[in-house]
């Protein structure tokens, strides 16, 4: 992703199944996950509390210091490439859903997996690192960790991270539960990841987790968390993403205007508008594709079908997703922009995603997640909510050879990125990994 890399015993039926709910004003990208285990009876011992110091920050110009942290923690091709086919994959199926706006985050579901793949065993463990794209678990471990801390950012002109916490049963059944001591200190080192033991019977444990997501989207996100007796761990992960234009939108020339819908009708909005007289985009079969710089080397990218081309058939399949976001042929010339004003979020249950992707052991009784408790456990959901919005300052948050073109052929030296009727998006950090990729079918809805 330029431009190419530029332009992740039986359940029980009483289990309730609240889960958090995503609250953002314009300009904010939020992204949470939540990923919950239940248990039967097992070998009993004790808990664990750790917590983490997230990566220090520094100034948005320390040049020096940013290439020292990616010097010092190298993030390989083969683990950007997993990330990519992981995007492709999960978000051919998660965007597939045809009509209203769509806002996902490949990035928190990946770290998420990525948590509880470092305590699994056996086949459990087999398939997460398969639809995870990485067959060493201490490689993925170490990895994420690496790419973690190159991709963080805290500071004057924008923000980039993602938090991981650990929520483990203290009490089953009158008893103590043990976890082990290696995938707590994996958790907290690699994933930065906060381990809290608690009691999932007192409520007041949903109304901790709800804090800690709170806490961790700058008070964006505001939560309702429900738990259960039967529950044994909770793997929670936010993303929290704020930056701004390079080249900011003048507020002076956002218009209102018609965006026209799929269902044929029509909607008033305001559109922000501007020309960059030497820009980069390409053209591929069906789309226009084009981006804009954000100022902490980050990219939102927008991908235009064609007159007549849904949205949806440029991301039929994981292959036909990865050619529209990274083939095409490039140009370079000017670039008109009409971009509406968005706010809107989505959530996504992800768990016959991931089944139609080969995870089917983690959600059965015999689950092995041996190495986080010698307790049965195994996976009863897992769901994302986000929020995303855009303005003329920028976006702040709580993935064929043919080249055959739909109407009038554009100018080599010019594209129009005109808008104006359902499109793709997505943004990339700094390394071109996927952070949130969307849909806008309607930009007047919320």
């Amino acid at each position: 992703m330029n431009e190419k890399r530029q332009e992740k015993h039986t359940v029980k039926s009483s289990i309730r199944r609240r889960w958090m709910a995503a609250a953002a004003c314009a300009l904010l990208l939020l992204g949470a996950i939540i990923i919950m285990l239940v248990t039967g009876t097992g070998e009993q011992g004790t808990g664990a509390i750790i917590n983490v110091i997230y990566p220090k920050a520094y100034a948005f110009d320390d040049t020096d210091t940013r290439l020292a942290i990616r010097e010092q923690n190298p993030v390989e091709d083969s683990f950007l490439k997993a990330l990519d086919e992981f995007s492709y994959n999960t978000g051919a199926l998660v965007l597939a859903e045809r009509g209203k706006n769509i806002n996902y985050s490949p990035l928190s579901l990946y770290y998420a997996l990525a948590v509880a793949a470092s305590g699994a065993g056996g086949d459990t463990s087999g398939q997460l690192l398969t639809v995870l794209g990485v067959t060493d678990p201490r490689v993925l471990a170490e990895q994420c960790g690496n790419l973690y801390r190159t991709i963080y950012r805290d500071n004057e002109i924008g923000k980039l991270k993602i938090a991981n916490s650990v929520w483990l049963d203290n009490d089953m059944d009158g008893e103590p539960v043990s976890f082990k001591d290696a995938f707590l200190k994996s958790a907290a080192g690699n994933f930065y990841a906060s381990c809290h033991s608690v009691d999932f019977s007192d409520e007041g444990t949903g109304k901790a987790m709800a804090r800690w997501v709170s806490d961790n989207t700058n008070g964006k996100m505001m939560p309702e968390i429900d738990t259960n007796p039967d529950q044994i761990l909770s793997i929670l992960n936010t993303v929290y993403f704020y930056d701004q234009w390079i080249d900011r939108f003048d507020r002076n020339k956002t218009a209102e205007d018609t965006f026209y819908l799929s269902n044929g009708g029509e909607v008033r909005v305001d559109f922000m508008n501007k020309t960059l007289p030497s820009s980069g985009f390409s053209k591929g079969e069906g789309f226009t594709r084009s981006g804009l710089a954000l100022k902490n080397a980050g990219r939102m990218s927008f991908i235009l079908p064609d007159d007549g081309v849904s949205p949806y058939d440029l991301i039929s399949s994981p292959e036909r997703m990865k050619e529209v976001f990274e083939g095409g042929e490039s140009f370079s010339g000017e670039v008109v922009w009409k971009i509406p004003r968005f706010s809107f979020g989505s959530r996504l249950e992800l768990t016959d995603v991931l089944k139609n992707l080969g995870v089917s052991s983690a959600f059965l009784p015999d689950a092995d997640f041996s190495g986080i408790t010698d307790h049965m456990a195994f996976i009863t959901g897992v769901r994302q909510e986000t929020h995303i919005g855009i303005d003329e300052d920028g976006v702040e948050a709580s993935a064929f050879t043919r080249i055959d073109y739909a109407g009038a052929a554009l100018p080599e030296s010019r594209a129009e990125m005109i808008l104006d009727r359902p499109f793709i998006y997505y943004i990339t950090a700094p390394d071109g990994c996927l952070l949130f990729v969307g849909i806008c079918e309607n930009p007047a809805e919320r």
